[in-house]
């Protein structure tokens, strides 16, 4: 049961946690990101500073023991030579006491050389690690710099990624229901290529329909009476027939001549159907 409850929490966790990296702003995602930054840089350079504090005590410190250790060096000497001068002039009390003295500041000497070794050791090991912590501190500061540089990038990129998505999210609705009562761009055009196309196809029909042939004989045969009467008009009047009526004559036998081959008399009626007055 308990591994079942471990295995839901982590189902769940994981749940919760991709629909968050989903519905997360990326611009605030990056500030976020910019923000730990700028705090980790901050924290790595305090301790950078206590490191590098440390290290500066320990150097005041051996430089105090240093001189100490001078001062109960130049000390000694001085017993020892006040016991030696004591002692050429027989006062044997006094070449005593100096050279109690003399003792207490070289055992003074001693601790004093034994402190300066280990803040030599220390000073050395502060040092290091100070020029680590320098250069971590200069190291982070370098990535903290490349990360502002590519801020402004990544910025430009996410607007521009914005955009895109606007315009593929329009283009999309073109070809996609935006409501029921709404039809789509494609169900319109489609619409109306059918309609032309049907109105095309009932104008083939009709061109090629019987009524419509009966109209063209019809329309042929009234041209044809009207040319007819066109040409009695004319020779009547004594014109000419058209140029292209001529051209056609020239080629057909001359029915309408006389047999003798000359050109029929006028009849004697006027132009209006009348007879001539002589």
């Amino acid at each position: 049961m308990l591994k079942l409850l471990r295995r839901w929490w982590k189902y769940l966790t994981a749940r919760l946690s991709g629909k968050f990296e989903e519905s997360a702003d990326p611009k605030t995602q990056l500030e976020q990101a910019i923000a730990e930054a700028n705090d980790q840089h901050r924290r790595l350079t305090e301790q950078a500073a206590n490191v590098i504090a440390h290290q500066k005590q320990t150097q005041m410190r051996l430089d105090r023991a240093q001189q100490d250790l001078d001062k109960a060096t130049a000390s000694a000497r001085q017993a020892l030579l006040l016991t030696d001068e004591a002692t050429q002039k027989g006062d044997s009390p006094k070449a005593l006491e100096y050279q109690q003295a003399a003792e207490s500041f070289a055992n003074r000497l001693i601790a004093l050389e034994r402190e300066v070794e280990g803040l030599r050791q220390m000073l050395l090991d502060a040092t290091q690690a100070a020029d680590q912590a320098k250069s971590a501190v200069g190291q982070n500061a370098l990535a903290l710099q490349k990360k502002l540089s590519e801020r402004q990038k990544l910025l430009s990129q996410l607007d521009q990624a914005k955009m895109q998505e606007q315009m593929n999210k329009a283009m999309a609705q073109l070809s996609a229901t935006v409501g029921e009562d709404v039809p789509t761009f494609d169900e319109i055009r489609d619409k109306i290529e059918t309609r032309v196309a049907r109105a095309e196809g009932m104008a083939d029909l009709t061109s090629t329909s019987v009524e419509s042939r009966m109209v063209e004989v019809e329309q042929a045969q009234m041209n044809a009476e009207a040319q007819a009467r066109l040409s009695e008009l004319r020779t009547q009047l004594g014109l000419p027939g058209p140029v292209g009526a001529e051209q056609a004559a020239a080629g057909a036998p001359a029915s309408a001549a006389s047999p003798t081959g000359e050109t029929p008399e006028p009849t004697g009626e006027a132009p209006g159907g009348g007879t001539s007055s002589g």
